[in-house]
């Protein structure tokens, strides 16, 4: 058991602190409460944006999202990219809420354009696209390669075709490499090809483009 004499020692060391403690709450305590304040505006304006104003927005935007994907699945692309008048189309869409609808709006907007002909739009829309859906992000990929192809940018085509094949293992890599062969050809570069060629063979076989592998791989050899 302590002594009289350490208790005080005690006693005393408690008053101390507490006493600075007291002193320093004192000095500082309209700035402790101000910081306290602060903190809670931040928070109620943040919930407020989201709940009042981003929420009703993003229903808003997929709303409109509605229609032009209906005009999409029905190959209706120029009125899906551009609107009906009465219905806004991706385009718009983008320009007046962004990604507010999902990021997918610019995979939308990109694949239209490429089939109407606006490869420039397609690609800067379609590299705007951003997604956790891997077989999404590598069809991606891989239709900003087809926008090069019809620009006769084929290198950089193939570099697109090629991240798309390398982005996740699966079936699909298969088709993508098919298009990076091609490619290769076209800029008189059978080994190059025959690299991909052999590879949708190796690894792919059970494809359908690893089952027709065969005739790509005998047409560069014929001409060896």
């Amino acid at each position: 058991m302590a002594s009289l004499d350490q208790q005080k020692d005690v006693g005393e060391k408690v008053g101390t602190v507490l006493s600075s403690t007291e002193q320093f709450l004192e000095k500082y305590k309209n700035y402790l409460i101000y910081g306290v304040v602060a903190i809670l505006l931040v928070t109620v304006m943040y919930f407020g944006y989201k709940q009042l104003y981003l929420q009703p927005l993003q229903e808003e935007a997929q709303g409109q999202m509605y229609v032009a994907e209906q005009y999409f699945r029905m190959d209706s692309l120029s009125l899906a990219l551009h609107g009906d008048g009465n219905n806004l189309g991706f385009l718009q869409i983008i320009e007046e809420y962004g990604n507010k609808a999902g990021d997918v709006v610019y995979f939308y907007a990109g694949l239209c354009q490429y089939h109407l002909g606006d490869y420039e739009g397609a690609i800067g829309n379609l590299r705007n696209f951003e997604v956790g859906d891997e077989i999404l992000a590598a069809r991606a990929l891989c239709c900003i390669g087809d926008a090069y192809v019809a620009l006769e940018n084929y290198t950089t085509a193939i570099d697109y075709f090629l991240k798309a094949a390398n982005y996740r293992d699966n079936a699909y890599s298969a088709r993508y490499l098919l298009r990076a062969g091609l490619v290769y050809e076209t800029l008189n570069k059978p080994a190059e090809a025959m690299d991909v060629y052999q590879r949708i063979k190796n690894h792919y076989g059970q494809t359908t483009e690893g089952r027709e592998v065969d005739k790509y791989i005998g047409r560069i050899n014929s001409t060896l």
